[in-house]
């Protein structure tokens, strides 16, 4: 199996994850994680490190979020904000929840609430006891949402305390996005600066709601690309982390339908399986494995499917946490080796 690497005398000198991730090419679809849920609560800067365990607000809700988690199988994702000088309300906490409406889907459902700060604890409790169907109080909270399923959300890790390589190259790319692109696109663009979501070895990474994609390794000139969608999608490929409605594997073959189909693909009622896959160790990732995805399309006129193959092409060195002198682990890398349409 190969491995490629760069000069090491450049790796040890290099204090950003990111960059030895991106010197390697290392690529990073596949890393998206799987959601069903999100919530996305307003927190002034700035962020501990330990800022879900430390954060008063926080901290009283991390009881009930693991419960979801463990004991009742919710793939939830939280995340903080940064509140906007433009976007919020001194006294006021926005609380984003986007959440799965369907097993075939294209984007999340969004609610939004601003709620007094006094109720923002309330606010969250409901949501969580109705994950879980526990009487909650969540129909009091109808008075504080917002109506705006038409926003566009952008979120760029900037969480410095967790590690440099987001503070480093995530703030520049927020700044851009926030002073650039959401004011002109007419109130329907918004981006904001978040809490660390997972992959900071790819930052800039950003998170893209109510459609539920990340990106990394992103670069200036490509947020036309992403913003606009008016070229090629084959010049996003190399920095799509993954589409989160799917998992490690589904994302590495959706990838590579959505570079066939292009834009369109991307509003596209889908969902996947894994087949079959080669039997490791837990915590190893597999060399193989073979993949299903369905999909149709909203009006139901299209329906279809396709299956594939997914093996490892190859190894690349890489780092999951910035420092000056970096611990570098080999990580797999694949390709879609067998794609054909089944349906």
């Amino acid at each position: 199996m190969q491995i490629k690497q760069t000069d090491k005398n450049n790796l040890t000198d290099c204090r950003f994850c990111s960059a030895v991730s991106k010197a390697n090419k290392e690529d990073p679809i596949g890393t998206a994680g799987t959601y069903d849920h999100w919530l996305i609560m307003e927190i002034p800067q700035p962020w501990p490190q330990e800022i879900f365990q430390k954060h008063p607000t926080i901290k009283s809700l991390v009881g009930l979020f693991q419960e979801l988690v463990s004991q009742h199988g919710i793939k939830l994702k939280p995340i903080l904000i940064a509140p906007d000088r433009e976007y919020s309300n001194p006294g006021f906490t926005r609380v984003f929840y986007y959440y799965r409406p369907a097993t075939l889907f294209s984007r999340f459902e969004k609610q939004e609430f601003i709620v007094p700060e006094n109720k923002t604890v309330a606010l969250v409790t409901a949501i969580f006891k109705h994950l879980i169907q526990q009487p909650n109080d969540l129909p009091e909270f109808a008075q504080y949402q917002q109506q705006t399923t038409h926003i566009r959300e952008l979120m760029v890790c900037t969480h410095t305390q967790v590690d440099l390589a987001c503070g480093r190259f995530g703030t520049p790319l927020y700044r851009q996005l926030r002073k650039e692109y959401a004011p002109a696109d007419n109130g329907k663009l918004r981006a904001w600066q978040t809490t660390h979501f997972g992959g900071h070895q790819f930052a800039p990474t950003l998170v893209d709601l109510p459609q539920g994609c990340l990106w990394g390794h992103l670069e200036p000139d490509v947020l036309d690309l992403l913003v606009y969608r008016k070229s090629s999608a084959s010049g996003l490929s190399e920095y799509y982390r993954g589409w989160t409605g799917l998992n490690k594997f589904e994302q590495i073959v959706e990838r590579e339908i959505w570079m066939q189909f292009g834009w369109s693909w991307l509003d596209y009622l889908k969902t996947g399986k894994v087949l079959a896959t080669e039997e490791v160790a837990q915590r190893q990732n597999p060399d193989w494995a073979e993949v299903r995805i369905d999909f149709e399309k909203t009006d139901g006129s299209t329906t279809g499917a396709y299956e594939a193959k997914i093996e490892v092409c190859g190894e690349v060195m890489s780092a999951f946490k910035s420092a000056r002198e970096m611990e570098l682990e080999a990580v797999k890398q694949y390709r879609v080796s067998h794609l054909v349409k089944v349906e």
